[in-house]
C-alpha cells in the first residue's frame, strides 16, 4: 500500500525537499485548468524553456539532426523547438494525470487500434505494451492501469521523495511498479498471469549493460532485456505510443501492430527489431518524442563522443 500525501509530507518535511513539494503544489492547482489552458501555457513555457536552456536545447537538435539528416537546420531548429513547446504542455498537464479522476481521464483520452489488444486478449495472449519516451507516457500509463490490471517499471531517481511520489501517483489505479534494477522473475510471473506489462524500452543502459543495435541508423546502446521477457512471459509485444492532440483537445493512445517473429532469440536482433518499431512510432509525431534526452550518450569502443559537452 502507497503513504498518504500526508505521511509523504511528514517524512520529507526539510528544507531541501521544499522545491519538489513546490512543484506538486503547482500542479496540483493546474490540474483544475481545463487542458487547453494548460495546452496554451505550456507552449509558452516551452518556448522560454527552449531559449533559456542551452544544453538540453543543443542535445535535441544534435539528436534530431542525426536521425534526420535529410532535414535542413532550419527543419531540425523548429521541431526541436516545438517538441520543448509539447513537452512542457505535457509536464503541465502532469496534474490531470496525477489527480484526474477516471471520468474525466475517459474524456480526455482517446485510444485509436485498440481492437488490436482487444484481439491480442481474446486469444488468451499474455501482453507487454511497449512504450518509449513521448510526452504523454505517464498519462497514457496511468490511464492503462485503469482499464485492466497493468504492472510497468521505473527509474529510481536521486530524489528520495520525487521518487515516493512518482511510485504513489502512477500506482493510484493499481498498478504494480518494478525497478529496471529488479530481478526480472517477478515481472515475468505478472506477465504469466495475464496482467498487461507496460514497458520503457528506450533508455541508455550504460556501457556494459546492454547491446547496441541500430536506431535511425546510429549504434545505440540498448537494453536487451524485452526479449528475455517477452520469451519467458510468452508475451505477445504490442506498440504503444500516447500523444497529445492539437491546442489540447486531448491525449491519443495508438497501438501498433504486435511485433511478428519475436524475440528470434539473436539479442541484437531483437534489440534492433524493438528499435525500429519506437522508429515507426514516432513517425506519427516527431516532435513528442523525447529528444532533450542523450539518447546516444554511450558509445562504442573508440567512437568521439556524441554530444559536444562530454
Amino acid at each position: 500500500m502507497q503513504p498518504s500525501l500526508f505521511a509523504l509530507f511528514k517524512r520529507f518535511s526539510g528544507a531541501r525537499y521544499w522545491p519538489v513539494w513546490a512543484l506538486v503544489g503547482l500542479l496540483r492547482l493546474l490540474a483544475w485548468l481545463p487542458l487547453p489552458v494548460l495546452y496554451g501555457l505550456g507552449v509558452l513555457c516551452g518556448d522560454l524553456a527552449y531559449r533559456l536552456h542551452r544544453t538540453r536545447r543543443e542535445i535535441a537538435r544534435r539528436n534530431l539532426a542525426a536521425c534526420f539528416p535529410d532535414q535542413s537546420s532550419g527543419e531540425i531548429a523548429a521541431l526541436a523547438r516545438r517538441h520543448f513547446q509539447l513537452l512542457a504542455a505535457a509536464t503541465l498537464a502532469g496534474g490531470v494525470a496525477w489527480w484526474g479522476g477516471k471520468k474525466r481521464l475517459d474524456r480526455l483520452i482517446l485510444f485509436r487500434n485498440r481492437e488490436v489488444l482487444d484481439e491480442a486478449q481474446r486469444r488468451g495472449d499474455n501482453i507487454i505494451a511497449l512504450a518509449p519516451h513521448f510526452v504523454g507516457l505517464e498519462i497514457g500509463g496511468i490511464y492503462l492501469s485503469a482499464l485492466m490490471p497493468m504492472e510497468s517499471m521505473y527509474q529510481r531517481h536521486k530524489n528520495p521523495l520525487l521518487n515516493a511520489l512518482i511510485k504513489q501517483h502512477r500506482a493510484r489505479f493499481g498498478c504494480v511498479q518494478h525497478s529496471r534494477r529488479a530481478p526480472a522473475k517477478s515481472m515475468i510471473r505478472s506477465i504469466r498471469q495475464g496482467r498487461l506489462f507496460y514497458y520503457l524500452p528506450d533508455q541508455d543502459p550504460g556501457r556494459g549493460k546492454g547491446v547496441f543495435a541500430p536506431f535511425y541508423s546510429i549504434p545505440t546502446a540498448t537494453y536487451a532485456a524485452l526479449g528475455r521477457i517477452a520469451r519467458l512471459g510468452n508475451a505477445t509485444v504490442i506498440p504503444c505510443a500516447t500523444l497529445l492532440l492539437p491546442r489540447g483537445r486531448g491525449f491519443e493512445i495508438i497501438l501498433g501492430q504486435p511485433l511478428a517473429d519475436y524475440p528470434c532469440g539473436d539479442e541484437v536482433l531483437d534489440a534492433a527489431q524493438m528499435n525500429r518499431a519506437v522508429e515507426e512510432m514516432i513517425a506519427h509525431a516527431p516532435a513528442q518524442y523525447l529528444w532533450s534526452h542523450r539518447r546516444f550518450k554511450t558509445r562504442p569502443a573508440g567512437e568521439a563522443p556524441f554530444y559536444s559537452d562530454e
